[in-house]
Parts: C-alpha cells; structure tokens; sequence
C-alpha cells in the first residue's frame, strides 16, 4: 500500500465514522464555520482549562474532507496547550498549500499527515482548513470574552 492508498483510508474512515462528533453542554466557548462556496458548515463546542483544551466536539454538515478534517483534528488538539494548537495548525497550512508532490508532511502531523493529500486538489484546501480556522475563531474569542465578558459564539466565513 503506498502513502496516498494510507491517507485516503484515513480520511475515508473519518468521514464515515467522525470522531468527536456532537456538542458540548456545557462549553466554554464555541464558533461556527461556513464555507459558502462548497456548503461545508460546522460548529466546534469547546472546554478548556487555561489555555489547554480538555474537549472538543463538532457537529454539522460536509464534504468528506470537511469532515474528515474535523475528525482528525479533535484528536489532535484534545488535551493540548494553545501553543501547541496554533503549531498544528501552521504545519497543516504548510502542508495543504505545499508546492510539489516530494514535498513530505512533517512527522510530527502524525495521522494529521493524511490531509496533505488535499493539497492536489487546491479547490479543496478550503474544506480541509475551515475547522482550524473556526477553532482559531473559537479559541480567539474565548481569550476576548474573559477580557470583555462578551458572547461565547463567533461565526467564520
């Protein structure tokens, strides 16, 4: 089996069988995501302590890679530190906008790696990318509602 055969299985067992799929009550934050040009759209629910997030779920409607993407994702950042999140999701930029096909995902994506497939397919980056950037979202409004005490949902579109 070679890599590409591995990252479509991934993404294909994530989208019939999303991890972390649902919502969080209560939350600590949250954000809705919607890209209009495909139809992909979805809400991330959040608990954190400090800047670490403890949990994540997310619900809604998309693409395979939307989904899939999601899925992966939850995985990747429960328990993890902003810091850490906000690496993850420049790795995963990095690697979805990456230019020629020898270009290997960092180690350290783990599972994540099975998104660089995505790349190939540009009009796709966008699916894969719109729940690290509602989480972006969602993380930046919760560090803005403890200074304000504002609404804890944004929208990202």
């Amino acid at each position: 089996m070679d890599l590409k055969d591995l990252y479509r299985d991934v993404i294909l067992d994530h989208n019939k069988q999303p991890r972390n799929f649902g919502r969080l009550e209560p939350c600590d934050t949250s954000a809705d995501g919607n890209n209009p040009l495909c139809g992909d759209r979805l809400t991330l629910t959040l608990r954190l302590e400090g800047d670490r997030v403890t949990d994540i779920r997310f619900e809604g409607k998309g693409c395979a890679i939307s989904t899939a993407s999601a899925s992966l994702m939850t995985e990747a950042v429960k328990g993890k530190d902003e810091a850490t999140i906000t690496r993850l999701r420049d790795l995963i930029h990095e690697t979805l906008t990456a230019h020629g096909e020898a270009t290997l995902p960092p180690a350290e994506l783990g599972k994540l790696a099975a998104l660089a497939g995505v790349r190939d397919y540009p009009a796709r980056v966008k699916c894969a990318s719109l729940c690290w950037h509602t989480l972006g979202a969602a993380l930046e409004h919760h560090a803005q509602r403890h200074a304000d005490n504002g609404p804890a949902t944004v929208s990202t579109e």
